[in-house]
């Protein structure tokens, strides 16, 4: 039960209802759902829990909004993200505080989230008045070539449970910015971070109906026929594998338009030249960052044989020195996995309330152990030694994911060879983050296609259109 005054003020601001034509609404059954506190257990809000029915209301509105939409000016379409931008900054206390609530990562964490997540809308209001084609004339000179670049038309955004604000403005800064409309079907887990930032977007200027929102327990009663529907021309979706493959058998049915970015299995390479300094802060970071359920977490840390006992040994000082508890908690830096599974999926719980687990480091990990092959989703690093930089690259390389790798050496022709050797999306050099508004994320094999972020993430709302035209004939 929530007694804390803010922390139920911040609660009692938030939209419960779903978002269907610019209008807050019940869903159509009545249905409500809970959303609870992974730190204690508690039920937080009752969110409308929208079918079918309410899925396809939202597609209704946002076809009905399209055509304007796309014939809005673009300056004026970045001016309302820029405006979001600024409101989502100034209200970044409050906006962590709901996500820490809801989600149960540390405040600071959520902190910082809200800003990356923000920076998402600042960069696309830039990007809404860049959408360029192309001009020229034929290679035999008789006539002309002419490229457009257009709205893909509606979309159906599927955001989940970790990043629960980032994940969403990433797919809707781009979408707004290309002049596409939209429905967005958040996480059960953490549906609160999206209602409130939808309200956010409406105070903003955004005309009704260009985003809508639709939460759910029943995410494939509720989006299937959506999906199937002909209206619908773009599908992206954050999530697991598994369920991404489902996404996209249901996709083909009508050829949509569609952007993946799925699991991962980040390799953390450690050669002996490294700076062990940097490498220790590097995995903190990379393994640490929302309490290791993130797809760009560390998942496997290959150290050279020279240096691999000083690395485990400094990284597990380092991650048994670091506070667990609820993520309200000013000293707090470890909170609660997001449900009982999540726990459970990782090891046994240390006990107590809520879904605490405490960061561990796993040394002398053989190499066909389970856990190297598998997403963890939680703060466990297995560390497993290599000899050479051929090995420590095909052990690397030896997963069907491939979203981001991380590497440490001082050595810049070693640097060179293992960023272009890795198979995956992005790489972390010397670093142990990646994600970055202006650069494109997204990974390769099992970890999916297309890219958000960067000068490609508007490329996956728009659709190119080729003219041949007769000129001086």
């Amino acid at each position: 039960m929530i007694t804390d005054p803010r922390e139920r003020t911040v609660l009692d601001a938030v939209p419960t209802q779903l978002l269907i034509g610019g209008e807050w609404r019940p869903a159509e059954s009545g249905a409500t759902f809970a959303v609870e506190d992974p730190a204690t257990g508690d039920t937080i809000a009752e969110v409308a829990d929208g079918r079918a029915e309410d899925g396809l209301a939202a597609l209704a509105a946002a076809t009905a909004a399209q055509d304007a939409w796309a014939a809005h000016p673009p300056r004026e379409r970045g001016e309302i993200l820029r405006r979001t931008y600024e409101l989502l900054t100034e209200r970044a206390d409050d906006l962590a505080l709901l996500m820490t609530l809801e989600m149960g990562k540390p405040v600071a964490d959520s902190h910082a989230e809200i800003s990356y997540a923000a920076e998402f809308f600042r960069w696309f209001s830039e990007e809404s008045v860049r959408v360029d084609g192309r001009y020229t004339t034929e290679p035999n000179g008789r006539g002309r070539l002419l490229v457009l670049r257009q709205p893909v038309g509606p979309c159906l955004l599927i955001t989940p449970w970790n990043f629960p604000t980032a994940m969403g403005t990433r797919k809707i800064g781009p979408a707004i910015a290309a002049g596409c409309t939209m429905i967005v079907k958040p996480a059960g887990l953490t549906p609160l971070s999206m209602l409130a930032l939808a309200s956010i977007l409406t105070e903003a200027g955004l005309p009704p109906g260009v985003l809508n929102i639709v939460t759910t327990t029943k995410s494939g009663e509720t989006t299937g026929p959506v999906i199937a529907d002909p209206r619908l021309r773009k599908l992206s979706f954050t999530g697991s594998t598994e369920v991404g493959q489902q996404l996209m058998a249901a996709a083909a049915s009508q050829v949509l338009r569609v952007s993946m970015e799925l699991g991962g299995n980040a390799p953390f390479l450690v050669f002996g030249d490294a700076d062990l300094d940097a490498a220790v802060e590097g995995a903190v970071l990379a393994k640490m960052r929302n309490i290791g359920e993130a797809c760009t977490a560390a998942n496997r840390f290959l150290v050279h044989e020279s240096v691999v006992d000083e690395f485990g040994a400094r990284l597990a000082a380092r991650l048994g020195a670091m506070k667990v508890g609820r993520g309200t908690e000013p000293d707090a830096e470890v909170g609660p996995l997001i449900e009982a599974k999540a726990r459970q999926k990782v090891a046994e719980s240390l006990g107590g309330p809520g879904y605490f687990y405490a960061p561990t480091v796993l040394a002398q990990v053989p190499p066909d152990a389970r856990l190297l092959r598998e997403e963890i989703f939680g703060p466990v690093a297995p560390i497993v030694g290599f000899a050479t930089d051929d090995e420590a690259i095909a052990a690397a390389n030896d997963t069907e994911y491939g979203l981001v790798s991380y590497a440490y050496t001082q050595d810049l022709d070693r640097a060179f060879r293992v960023v272009e050797a890795l198979q995956c999306g992005m790489v972390g050099l010397n670093r142990g983050l990646v994600s970055n508004p202006a650069a494109p994320f997204g990974g390769v094999k099992h970890s999916g296609f297309g890219r958000e972020g960067g000068h490609e993430g508007i490329h996956e709302y728009l659709e190119v259109k080729y003219v041949a035209m007769n000129v001086g004939t």
